[in-house]
């Protein structure tokens, strides 16, 4: 008998824990859309062309953030996608760029060889959330449901899949171009799930086929990811889960055509077909009004420097590859050092040889000195800044700011370069028509962010907001506590009559 008044005793106590829990309205799956690359001017650049029940559909009954930035340097993928979903900066999270140096070598950002490949037998699979060192918005998820919530990340890019899913996922999928299909590995599972195998034998190509520089791979990841959300049940049950998805192709096709042109259009006009029927999937899987959609990207792009060029805009091609050789003999010379004292060059970082530096009897500030004072005689260069003394050094505030937050002790480069506006890491031949990203400037510090769904009001803001916003925002819309390391603030999703489009 008094074991019986124990136990009733004790199921009195949790119950209105578990009662304020169902009191607390909340939704019933949260999606996270990034679109690789995506700067923020494409939601209106395409504006017209998009379709009522698409990208315009998110706009015309959402919220958007119109003044959204990421708030650190190197602008790169890993880098971006990180941020996003721990709302900080690399300097806490430790993705440093998509690769950096880790004890003295390069290292990939998700690469781990105490995993195995599950769906496939290449090193394609061999990677895990390992070296993200914060907790992410699936983490939080998990522990705020008792570790009840579903989190699944899906992208054609590893890293897309593997960073926003955070270290507590149920599953992460990525493309492998060796296989032909999606896989994961063994940080995960031991191997793939029922859907996820039916769902590869319908979208499966040829082994060594290249899909991320296609449209084809922005249908395929939506395809995957509304096989996610009937074969994982997301939504189905009052504890909330997590599906984030990320779009490469936009990325890739980018990178290779420009931020222009019918190879562009393409892409994001099917990247609009793909959201129309993510939405319409959503209604009637999980429900109108049950579910929290956030739209944003990892990082914007220049326009061509060729095509600006053309139209007497100042812009050129850094090609650091062609005089990172000669930077390093003059170096070399002047220090009196036999060897590269630029060990390598990444996303604008300069990481130094410490070791070789210490074996000439200098020391690493004269060494830092000098490779400044050569970098800077460059006409594409405005500042090239020691990154341990970023705080006092003569530029503007914001740079400052971007810097320090990009700085990981561990992980980034000893200087950081900044070259003039419309200057980036290209090639300057004059057929080159590509683009890349990766500075401070606006056109790739400039990225979309809107709700759209459970609780969310119709409205735009130009308050200043940075990427590191969107999750302690999507938090607070949660009543749940932002990830461990976690410096941005939640945004009010108050309504505000948008000017008419």
């Amino acid at each position: 008998m008094k074991k019986i008044l124990t136990l009733l005793f004790a199921a009195m106590l949790t119950m209105p824990t578990m009662a304020a829990k169902h009191l607390i309205p909340m939704p019933r799956l949260v999606v996270g859309l990034v679109i690789d690359q995506m700067r923020w001017d494409y939601l209106y650049y395409y504006y017209d062309e998009y379709r009522a029940d698409g990208l315009r559909k998110l706009l015309e009954q959402g919220y958007s953030f119109e003044n959204t930035m990421l708030n650190y340097v190197p602008m790169v993928t890993a880098a971006g996608h990180a941020s996003i979903y721990t709302g900080t900066v690399p300097a806490l999270h430790g993705i440093a760029s998509n690769n950096f140096m880790e004890n003295g070598r390069m290292v990939y950002c998700c690469d781990d060889s105490t995993v195995q490949a599950v769906g496939s037998t290449s090193k394609e699979g061999l990677m895990s959330p390992r070296k993200l060192l914060a907790s992410g918005l699936g983490d939080q998820m998990k522990i705020a449901s008792d570790y009840r919530s579903k989190v699944i990340g899906i992208a054609l890019k590893d890293r897309s899949a593997i960073l926003p899913a955070g270290h507590g996922a149920d599953g992460a999928y990525w493309w492998d171009t060796s296989a032909g299909k999606f896989v994961t590995s063994t940080y995960y599972m031991d191997k793939l799930p029922v859907w996820a195998e039916r769902i590869n034998n319908r979208i499966k190509v040829k082994p060594g086929t290249d899909v991320k520089t296609s449209v084809e791979g922005v249908t395929k990841t939506f395809q995957m990811a509304e096989a996610a959300i009937d074969g994982e049940n997301l939504g189905k049950d009052e504890i909330t889960d997590l599906l984030a998805i990320s779009v490469s192709s936009t990325d890739a096709i980018g990178h290779t055509f420009g931020t222009r042109g019918k190879e562009n259009y393409d892409t994001y006009m099917e990247v609009d077909r793909q959201v129309a029927n993510l939405i319409e999937k959503l209604d009637g899987s999980v429900g109108r009004g049950n579910y929290l959609l956030f739209l944003t990207a990892d990082h914007g792009a220049a326009h061509n420097p060729n095509e600006m060029k053309s139209h007497r805009i100042p812009a050129g091609g850094l090609n650091v590859g062609s005089w990172l050789k000669d930077l390093n003999a003059t170096v070399a010379a002047r220090l009196g050092v036999s060897g590269k004292i630029i060990m390598a060059e990444n996303a604008g970082q300069l990481y130094l040889d410490h070791e070789l530096i210490a074996q000439s009897g200098k020391t690493l500030d004269e060494a830092k000195q000098v490779v400044i004072e050569e970098m800077q005689k460059r006409p594409d260069m405005l500042f090239v800044v020691d990154r341990s003394r970023a705080l006092t050094t003569s530029i503007p505030e914001i740079l400052r700011e971007r810097i320090v937050n990009g700085y990981n002790v561990k992980r980034s480069g000893d200087l950081f370069y900044i070259p003039r506006a419309g200057w980036e890491n290209v090639s300057d031949a004059p057929n080159y028509k590509g683009t890349t990203h990766g500075e401070w400037n606006p056109y790739d510090a400039h990225v979309p962010f809107v709700l759209f769904g459970w609780d969310v009001e119709h409205g735009e803001s130009v308050e200043p907001t940075n990427i590191t916003d969107i999750v302690p925002t999507v938090c607070a819309m949660l009543h749940i506590q932002v990830p461990n390391s976690c410096i941005g603030q939640p945004k009010n999703v108050k309504y505000v009559q948008p000017k008419s489009r």
